[in-house]
């Protein structure tokens, strides 16, 4: 039996924080894992940017409360979750995705959670695990799944190389040019495609 993993930012809805960025005007806020392989690095100064510009997870709740999904994934989700079972796995929080999710169907989501304090202020992060996307995996798998993955940046890479078939989706050139075997689609039908393939 077959599980499909999906990152969710950059593959089903577009990226929070590039969004939070545009909204506050705050440009540092567009880094991603895109940009930043080391994700509790990536978190620990955007925290940091975060306090110091007095915005809390309010501020960002109200620019999630205006994005909607990609164009084409609720089909593209739709149409994947009739074929197989399908979970979403990410780093992102659930303090984040709830709005999303209900624009998506409720897809199963696995993700992390904020730490607010009594400010309002996100003050730490609760990874649900070391290694989440890969770690999932090698548990599907452990449970006599097969797996297979898609994501676009580089904390999808080990998700997507332990699946038994793998495809980046509209990843950036570099991560492209540095993994030339994966392969590498720009459009929900060619991703369908490629899942239905593999499955």
């Amino acid at each position: 039996m077959n599980v499909c993993c999906l990152d969710m930012e950059g593959v089903v809805v577009p990226e929070i924080w590039i969004a939070f960025s545009e909204a506050s005007g705050i440009p540092e806020l567009r880094r991603t894992t895109r940009d930043e392989p080391d994700y509790d690095k990536l978190m620990k100064w955007r925290m940091q940017i975060l306090r110091e510009h007095g915005l809390g997870l309010s501020a960002i709740q109200d620019v999630i409360a205006t994005i909607d999904p990609l164009p084409g994934a609720r089909a593209f989700l739709d149409e994947l979750r009739s074929l197989s079972q399908v979970i979403i796995i990410s780093d992102t929080f659930e303090q984040f995705a709830k709005p999303l999710m209900a624009k998506l169907g409720w897809p199963t989501l696995f993700c992390n959670s904020l730490e607010i304090d009594e400010d309002g202020m996100v003050a730490g992060v609760h990874m649900r695990c070391p290694e989440s996307k890969l770690t999932t995996v090698r548990g599907l798998q452990a449970m006599g799944f097969e797996t297979i993955a898609t994501g676009d940046s580089y904390n999808d890479l080990a998700m997507i190389r332990a699946s038994k078939a793998g495809f980046l989706f509209r990843s950036t050139e570099q991560i492209k040019a540095d993994n030339p075997d994966l392969p590498a689609y720009e459009s929900f039908d060619d991703l369908l495609a490629a899942f239905k393939a593999a499955l």
